[in-house]
């Protein structure tokens, strides 16, 4: 029998472990050592029952993801656990499972073959697969719909969310909640139940009415169109969990097989699954040893009370974490104060966080109009105006008050950390944490290496980002760093593009139709006009004469359309903040165009999302030549979580790669030829990598390898 799998017994009761460290992923090993112990025991003349239970701190969490990529691959042959399961279906003695932790995917499929199931009132199941761009393969979409009906199983299998332990007894998918020990309790279960009838899961049939289930499959298609827009796993979970009220069980299975090999060989599921390998790809520094040593941080300030510096000390609340928020103005502190309090009420009254949490946490924010406690703070967090003047002279100031050991931290977006650091007396203290906006919502946190920064701060940075359930990138220390360095090709093209012709509204339904959470003229709007305006204030000495620019933004600002801020920017905005079109900003931008010689034309949405698209993906080469991104991957994280790239793409540079580099870099050198070499010369990693008909997944794979 599989070393991952252990058979021991009480009384006459067998106890089927599985011990496959850190998760009890369904890995090769497991499946088979589960079938051996159950075919043990129902040999065993003194076994009654049998308990099924995993070790450590979770039942089983999932299969092993790294597989599906071999399987793809052609590496390995896929594994169906139908069989396996099957066989602890066909037990001739009763098989309690017993659920802690987590049982998800693969884990909950297996339960689900057992004739009886208990759970610890923490435990969570749910069926993720459509988070990788999948669909239960191993008779999910069959046996749930049997225990749970088909309108919860179907909801389950589209969204991918996991449910409690209370929701899985209401629905009919477990049997007891278990308080106290799992074990003793499975345990009493199973001598319960021992010598009564068994029922197969796949010969319960109550719940399968097609007839009710078909206005709700209905609603969830709908549902999963809008919120999961342009993905399929999404509908092809419905599909089969739908094949299960009309279909025998069997031949459900089959139907089910059929939708999870085309999602598996889809670029959807490859794109998805890259994206949760990079998740933990991008938290590897080259360079910096896991056991380099990290700052404590206990307490934190911030020096800002806006939008940003809310947001900032919010994650630290939520973290336990106590932090300090500074500002100039009673008035300006006063209104963060009640921003903070706004949004944590507005959570509370969704349901997601009780009054008490809500107290606790506001507890753990002190407003103040003084440095005063900022000597024992671990971080300072400066999260002022997007001017150089400005925060330089906020860290002239932190660094007086600051502990030796105090992490200082810039939330710029795109300024020059070292130049702000040149305000300090300890410039190897000093980096940058970029939060998005808004910072209480956002996953992204880009940490941004000074010139000085020490490795033990930059390690300490990108620990803390985890810790404020962040997902944490490294960059350098470049104009925009990554994200910002790259949006501004893209946002360019989306200016320049409503200058040549395209209305507001067919840039931004262009993009959106692609898959961008947002078209980038609606992005400008939420982001604010002003935000950018001052960056390019700073950054405008540093422009090459006779460059083409975008003449319409600074004009905007200039006539007070900062945006949803001001319900006017490239649109209007209504009380919701809903987007109209504005019959002024198109005349304005026709005006303009006519006034500068710009010929106007109709432009496909082909070209559209081609030249905002390819863009980013020019600009990303370049980034990755200079060293600002790590790896490709770096800068499809960056993209998925802080811009709304649609994750099923896989981020920029991973689209580029399904498309093909060298038919991107076809298009980048035809926009070259049309627009100039200013705006369009192709990235010389892009013309090596196409040249040698490469992709930025082998850089990457190559770059590891030296690293």
């Amino acid at each position: 029998m599989s070393e991952l799998v252990k058979l021991t017994r009480d009384q006459d009761v067998a106890i089927i472990t599985i011990d496959n460290p850190p998760v009890n992923a369904m890995s090769p090993g497991v499946p088979e050592g589960i079938q051996e112990a159950i075919r043990k025991a129902a040999n065993d003349p003194e076994v009654k029952a049998v308990v099924l239970i995993g070790a450590g701190r979770t039942f089983i969490a999932g299969a092993d993801i790294r597989e599906f990529g071999k399987i793809v691959s052609g590496e390995r042959p896929r594994l169906s656990l139908l069989p396996y399961l099957q066989s602890i279906e066909d037990s001739p003695k009763p098989v309690v499972v017993a659920i802690h932790g987590t049982a998800f995917g693969g884990g909950l499929e297996t339960a689900m073959s057992g004739h009886y199931r208990v759970i610890a009132p923490t435990a969570q199941v749910g069926q993720p697969e459509v988070k990788l761009g999948l669909i239960p393969g191993a008779g999910g979409t069959q046996r749930l719909p049997r225990l749970a009906g088909p309108a919860k199983a179907a909801a389950m299998c589209a969204f991918g969310e996991p449910i409690t332990a209370q929701d899985a007894l209401n629905s009919g998918l477990v049997d007891s909640i278990i308080e106290g020990d799992l074990l003793q309790g499975a345990l009493a279960f199973a001598q319960k139940v021992a010598g009564q009838p068994i029922v197969k899961t796949r010969d319960r049939n109550a719940k399968l009415s097609q007839a009710e289930a078909t206005a709700s499959f209905a609603q969830i298609r709908d549902t999963a169109q809008k919120t999961k827009r342009g993905q399929r796993s999404p509908l092809a979970a419905v599909d089969a969990v739908e094949a299960a009220t009309h279909l025998p069980f069997d031949e459900g299975c089959k139907r089910e097989a059929e939708l999870f090999n085309e999602c598996l060989f889809a670029t959807e599921s490859k794109a998805l699954i890259h994206i949760f390998f990079g998740e933990r790809t991008v938290a590897k520094i080259p360079g910096i040893s896991k056991d380099v040593k990290l700052y404590d941080i206990q307490r934190a300030a911030i020096v800002g009370a806006g939008t940003m510096g809310g947001g900032i000390a919010m994650n630290f609340a939520n973290a336990g974490i106590p932090v300090i928020v500074k500002e100039t103005a009673q008035d300006a502190l006063d209104r963060g104060i009640s921003t903070i309090r706004k949004n944590y009420a507005t959570t509370v009254s969704k349901g997601r966080l009780t009054q008490q949490a809500m107290d606790q946490r506001m507890s753990l924010i002190t407003p103040q109009l003084d440095y005063a406690g900022f000597e024992n703070a671990g971080i300072i967090i400066e999260a002022v105006f997007e001017k150089m003047a400005v925060k330089k002279q906020v860290f002239g100031e932190i660094d007086k008050v600051a502990k030796p050991d105090c992490i200082l931290a810039s939330n710029t977006s795109s300024l020059d950390v070292d130049e702000i650091a040149s305000a300090t007396s300890r410039p190897q203290m000093v980096l940058g944490t970029h939060f998005f906006s808004p910072a209480n919502v956002m996953k992204l946190l880009e940490v941004v290496r000074g010139n000085a920064s020490a490795p033990e701060v930059i390690a300490t940075a990108m620990a803390l980002g985890k810790r404020l359930n962040k997902i944490a990138v490294l960059a350098g220390n470049a104009r925009g760093f990554i994200g910002n360095r790259i949006i501004g090709p893209y946002l360019r093209e989306a200016q320049f593009l409503v200058e040549e012709g395209a209305s507001v509204e067919e840039v931004n339904q262009a993009l959106y139709e692609f898959g961008m959470a947002m078209g980038p003229l609606a992005v400008d709007d939420l982001t604010g006009l002003d935000v950018s305006y001052y960056i390019r204030q700073e950054f405008k000495r540093f422009e090459k004469p006779g460059v083409r620019q975008p003449l319409v933004p600074d004009l905007l600002v200039e006539a007070g359309r900062l945006g949803q801020k001001s319900a006017r920017g490239w649109s209007r905005y209504d009380e919701k903040r809903r987007p109209q079109p504005d019959p002024d900003v198109a005349q304005l931008i026709e005006n303009t165009a006519v006034r500068a010689g710009i010929a106007r034309r109709r432009i496909p949405q082909e070209e559209i999302v081609e030249r905002c698209i390819y863009a980013l993906v020019n600009e990303g080469a370049k980034t990755l030549e200079e060293g600002v991104a790590l790896r490709a991957v770096d800068i499809d994280v960056t993209y998925v979580y802080g811009y709304g790239f649609p994750a099923w793409r896989g981020g920029p540079m991973f689209f580029a790669d399904t498309i093909g580099l060298r038919q991107v870099l076809a298009r980048v050198q035809e926009f070259e030829e049309q627009h100039g070499s200013d705006l369009w010369a192709p990235a010389d990693l892009l013309k090596q990598l196409a040249g040698g008909g490469s992709s930025f997944a082998s850089y990457d794979r190559a770059k590891e390898t030296r690293d």
